[in-house]
């Protein structure tokens, strides 16, 4: 039976786990704006900037957690005037991204104030059957923080 999979912000996340996540270079090979070695400090300071979104937009990123356990971390962070989504598992949990996406997409359509939401890519994703079938349209390449990234576009209303 595929584990019940819930919500929690991310200070509820002991940080050692978030650490090792980080620096797992499984997780590393499609994050392109991920740099150098993270340690309890450095995952403090992005805890931190994930709850400063809470607290500017009343939505942000959550941890994942399957029976408890923690699986990743993702959600929704407003760039602009629109909400991207972005996911990041656990090397253990790569397979559990639909499932979990669903999840957060059904909290976004239930939001008015989400119309769409937006993805960004790596374009070292070569699977990208995921997104398709979610409804999401390709929107093309874009530059974020002197990356290349492919952007996607899903309306939610």
């Amino acid at each position: 039976m595929a584990p019940q999979i819930t919500f929690a912000r991310l200070p509820e996340v002991p940080l050692a786990e978030i650490t090792a996540q980080m620096n797992d270079p499984r997780v590393g090979v499609h994050m392109p704006l991920l740099q150098g070695t993270w340690d309890e400090a450095t995952t403090r300071r992005f805890v931190a900037a994930k709850e400063a979104c809470w607290a500017r937009d009343g939505l942000g990123h959550w941890a994942f957690l399957g029976d408890g356990q923690y699986l990743g971390w993702g959600g929704f962070q407003k760039e602009g005037t629109e909400w991207d989504f972005g996911l990041v598992l656990t090397p253990e949990h790569f397979g559990s991204g639909l499932r979990i996406a669903h999840q957060a997409l059904a909290f976004a359509r239930a939001d008015p104030r989400i119309p769409f939401v937006t993805f960004l890519l790596p374009p070292s994703r070569r699977s990208l059957g995921a997104l398709a079938r979610l409804g999401a349209r390709e929107l093309g390449p874009v530059r974020y923080d002197g990356e290349t990234f492919l952007k996607y576009r899903l309306d939610t209303a």
